[in-house]
């Protein structure tokens, strides 16, 4: 377990560590909706995808929790295998910039949200470098908007450079870069999401 010291009682100590997801996903899923903005709707749709994710091969959460076992952020991902709707979709994108081979022997980062009273005091940078400490894979690969945020900004202070740009999921109303970096991932001062 991992502390990340409180600054107020209304942002209190918080402790990175393992989490069970599926007991939790519902908590998950409203820190989720709250750091990107999810209709009810799309709640229930991510509901069903997060729980059918836990379930494959090499899955693995962690969960930032307040003293008293509030969920305030979480992270989960899977080794990558390109027979995954996601790598079905991002494929074509690599391979017109030349980055197919990423999602070779890589650690997927599937979904990683903190509450936004909880961000900007590192809980995003201990929860993504926890989790991709433990595998085994060489490099790691995410998707995420494509807009300049705090969240982009966070992944390249470790080490992620954009593979593709510009990368359309269906049924997402925005378009997403897709992101890699070796790992393990680098380390910087200061704290980020």
């Amino acid at each position: 377990m991992l502390s990340i010291p409180g600054g107020s009682p209304r942002t209190p100590d918080v402790q990175v560590g393992p989490v069970d997801l599926a007991a939790r996903v519902d908590e998950a899923l409203a820190v989720q909706a709250l750091a990107f903005g999810l209709s009810d709707d799309e709640i229930e749709v991510r509901r069903h995808i997060v729980l059918r994710h836990l379930l494959l091969r090499g899955s693995r959460a962690l969960g930032a929790t307040t003293v008293t076992g509030r969920l305030v952020g979480f992270v989960y991902g899977l080794p990558n295998d390109r027979a995954h709707w996601w790598s079905t979709v991002v494929e074509p994108y690599l391979r017109t910039t030349g980055s197919e081979g990423w999602l070779l022997d890589s650690f997927v980062i599937t979904e990683l949200h903190v509450h936004p009273e909880f961000q900007a005091r590192g809980i995003g940078r201990a929860l993504i470098t926890a989790i991709t400490d433990s595998a085994g894979e060489p490099r790691s690969i995410l998707s995420a908007i494509d807009i300049e945020s705090p969240a982009r900004r966070l992944y390249r202070t470790l080490g992620y450079t954009d593979l593709a740009r510009q990368v359309h999921f269906p049924s997402a109303p925005k378009p997403y870069a897709v992101m890699g970096a070796p790992l393990p991932l680098r380390r910087a001062a200061g704290a980020d999401n």
